[in-house]
Order: C-alpha cells, then sequence, then structure tokens
C-alpha cells in the first residue's frame, strides 16, 4: 500500500475542494497517483471541477512587450518573492522581454542573445545577477504572438511595476478595423483569460487525451444506462465542458448573458471590419511547479522533546 501523506491529501483536496476523508480514501484506492485520485472522486461525484492552476506557485515575475504587430511574454522565477521586488532583477526581466520578441518563443534563443549594454548574453547576465543577489533565478519559458494587421493586446494581473507581474496574457486580434477601439476591445479579452483560465481558443484545441478522459468520467458516471442514452449524456457533458474551458465559448465575464464569440461578432461593427482572435498566451506566475513544504517548525521541536 501507497505511503499517503498529510501533504498529498491536502495538495488533492486544494485540486479538488473534496473533503479530507474522501481525498484520504481516493488516494488509497489510486495508490498515491494524485491525478487518478482526482478522476475517482469527480467519478463518485465528490469532487469539485479540477483546479486548472498549477498546483504550487513559485516566485519571481511575469513579464509582456509590445511592438506593433508583435508580442512577447516571459516568466522569470526566483526562490522569494523579495528578489521580485527588487530593482535589478524587474530591469532584466523587463530587458529581457523585450529581446524575447525576437526570440520565437524559444528559451534557448532568448538566452543566447546579446543583452545590451553588456559583452554577454542574456543567460550569463542572468548568472551575473544570481552572483549579485545571491539566489538562484531560471528563464522558465517565453511565447511571442504577431499579427499581419491588427494588433495583440496585452494585460498583466498583480502588477508590480509596467508590465510587470504575477499573471501575464496576450490576446491576438487579426482586423483592419479601428485599432483604438480594438486595443480596449482585447485588453478586456485579455482580462477575461486571466480570470477564466481558457484551455484552448475553441473545441479544436481541446487535447483528444483530455477530451477522452473526460468522456470517460461521464461515461463511468452514468454506467448502467443504455448506449444511446450515454451517447447523448456524452455529447451534452462535452459541449457543457467546452462551454466552461474554451475562450470563445465562454460566458464574457465582463457580460455573462454573451459567449466571447458573440462579442467578437458584435464588435465588428464598431471596428469597422472583420474581427478574428487568432490566438492568445496566459502565463501564471509559477503553475506547475513543485516546491518544497516549509518545514513545520512547532512539529520538529515537539518530536525533539519527546526524544
Amino acid at each position: 500500500m501507497a505511503n499517503i501523506t498529510a501533504a498529498m491529501v491536502k495538495d488533492l483536496r486544494e485540486k479538488t475542494g473534496a473533503g479530507m476523508m474522501d481525498c484520504k480514501s481516493a488516494l488509497n484506492e489510486t495508490a498515491g497517483d494524485i491525478e487518478a485520485a482526482v478522476d475517482w472522486l469527480r467519478k463518485k461525484g465528490l469532487a469539485k471541477a479540477a483546479k486548472k492552476a498549477g498546483r504550487v506557485a513559485a516566485e519571481g515575475l511575469v513579464a509582456v512587450e509590445s511592438a506593433g504587430h508583435h508580442a512577447s511574454i516571459l516568466e522569470v522565477n526566483s526562490e522569494t518573492d523579495f528578489v521580485a521586488r527588487n530593482d535589478g532583477f524587474q530591469a532584466f526581466v523587463r530587458e529581457a522581454a523585450k529581446l524575447a520578441l525576437g526570440a520565437g518563443g524559444s528559451v534557448e534563443t532568448l538566452e543566447a542573445t546579446h543583452f545590451p549594454g553588456s559583452p554577454t548574453t542574456v543567460k550569463d547576465k542572468l548568472q551575473e545577477l544570481i552572483a549579485t543577489i545571491g539566489e538562484n533565478m531560471t528563464l522558465r519559458r517565453t511565447a511571442a504572438l504577431q499579427v499581419s494587421q491588427g494588433l495583440i493586446a496585452s494585460y498583466v494581473h498583480s502588477q508590480v511595476a509596467e508590465g510587470l507581474g504575477k499573471i501575464g496574457v496576450l490576446v491576438a486580434l487579426e482586423s483592419a478595423g479601428d485599432v483604438a477601439f480594438l486595443g480596449t476591445l482585447g485588453r478586456q479579452i485579455a482580462m477575461h483569460i486571466a480570470a477564466t483560465n481558457p484551455v484552448a481558443l475553441d473545441a479544436s484545441g481541446v487535447d483528444a487525451a483530455t477530451l477522452e478522459r473526460e468522456s470517460n468520467i461521464l461515461r463511468e458516471k452514468n454506467a448502467g444506462k443504455p448506449d444511446h442514452v450515454l451517447a447523448k449524456i456524452v455529447e451534452s457533458g462535452l459541449k457543457t465542458y467546452y462551454k466552461e474551458v474554451t475562450l470563445l465559448e465562454q460566458p464574457f465575464v465582463h457580460d455573462t448573458s454573451k459567449s466571447v464569440a458573440q462579442v467578437l461578432k458584435e464588435a465588428e461593427g464598431k471596428a469597422g471590419a472583420p474581427v478574428k482572435l487568432t490566438g492568445f498566451v496566459r502565463y501564471a506566475l509559477g503553475e506547475g511547479i513543485e516546491k518544497e513544504e516549509a518545514p513545520d517548525f512547532a512539529a520538529e521541536v515537539a518530536a525533539a522533546a519527546k526524544g
């Protein structure tokens, strides 16, 4: 039998919203496999929708940078939030985000790029910063978007300085319409993305394995029903799933009576031309990064006292 720790139960509870004992049972049933335990709870109807955000937040900054029809987004991690407030670190991240415009979404290319005002590369400059500040830092990921006409809108949530914060979003709007209007619309959609964290632009962008997983959960929750009924349940369930997780089908957070797709269609009149949302990127600081649990000092003292 797998060794089920309190930290595992806590992690599963945070991911699903299920009760502590239910989480423990799920982990026992799945030999400690967190993702399998999430599915087990959902099949039993004991879990809320699995949280899409990463399990643990690392520190550092997410930066966005725009230049005409191009824009970049970059995440640079540090060990503590204290470093994220450091002027030198912020200056490095801001400059690196500008250089990321030409990196084509490649961390390796960005690392090898010459750092302005320095004889070194971005990678070497970061190493210098690590030596100066005395804390480990990493260029974790970067992405870039571009349009032939229109603009790339951006939004930074929990902003600590211009273009730097905890969540960054880019939205590509392809259009020959009014740029000022597109800028306002794009920012509203970027704020929507920051709040809802869609997994794809539309149904065609949802990973096949994810769809199979959702379908299996629906089938198991409705096991025993006739095949033709089960097929309709799965079809209906996936439609509901698409409305929850795909950007164009989600209810627009600024007006939930409309989907994002409807908002875009209605916007064409004000823009004076067709408007197409061709892509988006959302980075949340530290999502998916595992960090060691801080030691329980009180428990350590109590254990030492008993010894």
